[in-house]
């Protein structure tokens, strides 16, 4: 009679936790998109949604149900109704959105974790984790890459614009002390000027002048000689510093170089560097700088997904789009990992995690990247 009892136990508990267990297999992780589907941004939304179906195929888990909708940018009415739609199909995650402007609008859900390609603040803030690559984490990557060229007269330079508080923010909290900054104008007419005053430009220009007029009076050879080499240079004497930070992207960035070499400042021998430019070939295309130095996420990864990316959709991805394939990489792991997602606590993680983008880390709700030097030349991206 004992016997049967116990027998009888086991197979009670057997069933209930292979019941368990069914149940558990059988839960899905519903997860919600904010994205651009319509207007002028509509294929940047096409894209994430791409970038969702790729980091589907690849975790293979049939459990996972993206619920899409169009946040469109700045448009808070649709926006919010967009949320509240997500929400009433029982989602606790949701991936987006991706302006500034639109992250202050989703604090007020407090039950909703919101994961946001966003690089602004980096990290964890009351419901919202931005996983854009920070540039806390570049400025990091940025000035060790000096300190190790040993270079010790750095100036910074980046645009007036409603960024310009959040890197001087950084760059305090980061105690970087650079020899000279300069806040410069977005017109590329006032940039040049502002630039030709940093590099003492007029003063180098006049040292080339008075030099040739000395040597024009002169016959011997080696005057002569150094005439000739004179006449192919715009400016003579170097600039005070020996290495440039610039803190900026697109034209707008192609603009200070051009500035820069203009006024005739050597890159052989002052050390240019600049923020992540996502290895943007057209830069390549720029006369300006022969060299240039910066952080970026690992380079294989990226051109690893732009090349199954492009042989799924048959079209380039747009740069947040890895950042989105990461974002349901993290929200999956975690919610695998604790079988359901309460609040942003649940991604803090101890250690290092690894995604498309290379590896990353939180640290006191601040996300920090292991980023890579790179160097363009020739026409190429070559990791130091």
């Amino acid at each position: 009679m004992k016997k049967i009892f116990l027998i009888l136990i086991s197979y009670i508990l057997f069933t209930f936790n292979t019941y368990l267990q069914s149940s558990e297999n059988n839960k899905q992780f519903k997860i919600g998109l904010l994205a651009p589907f319509s207007g002028e941004y509509s294929q940047l939304g096409q894209s994430m949604l791409f970038s969702l179906q790729l980091a589907l195929e690849e975790i293979g888990d049939k459990r996972i149900i993206i619920v899409p909708r169009d946040s469109g940018i700045n448009d808070k009415s649709k926006l919010n109704n967009s949320i509240k739609e997500i929400i009433d199909e029982n989602v606790k995650v949701i991936i987006g959105p991706i302006v500034r402007e639109d992250l202050k609008e989703v604090y007020k859900y407090k039950g909703i974790t919101f994961i946001s390609p966003s690089n602004i603040k980096p990290g964890i803030q009351n419901n919202v984790i931005s996983m854009g690559v920070s540039l806390e984490s570049q400025l990091k990557t940025i000035k060790k890459f000096i300190d190790r060229e040993k270079k010790t007269k750095t100036v910074i330079l980046y645009p007036e614009n409603i960024y310009s508080d959040l890197i001087e923010e950084k760059l305090n909290k980061l105690n970087i002390k650079p020899y000279k900054i300069l806040k410069y104008s977005p017109d590329p007419k006032i940039l040049t000027g502002e630039i030709e005053k940093l590099t003492s430009y007029s003063q180098r220009k006049r040292n080339l002048e008075n030099r040739k007029k000395i040597l024009e009076k002169k016959d011997d050879f080696s005057s002569k000689k150094e005439l000739e080499l004179l006449e192919q240079k715009y400016t003579l004497g170097n600039v005070n510093f020996d290495s440039i930070i610039i803190i900026d992207f697109g034209n707008s960035l192609k603009s200070v170089l051009a500035s820069l070499v203009f006024t005739d400042v050597n890159p052989d021998k002052v050390l240019f560097t600049t923020v992540n430019q996502w290895f943007d070939k057209s830069i390549f295309y720029e006369n300006s700088v022969k060299t240039l130095y910066y952080p970026s996420i690992n380079l294989k990864n990226f051109e690893k997904f732009n090349k199954k990316y492009f042989d799924n959709f048959k079209r380039n991805p747009n740069e947040i789009s890895i950042l989105i394939y990461d974002a349901l990489g993290l929200a999956y792991y975690v919610w695998k990992k604790n079988s359901e997602i309460k609040s942003t606590k649940d991604f803090i993680i101890k250690g290092k995690i690894k995604g498309k983008i290379g590896s990353f880390s939180f640290d006191q709700g601040e996300i920090i990247q292991s980023l890579d030097m790179y160097k363009i030349e020739n026409k190429k991206f070559k990791k130091l």
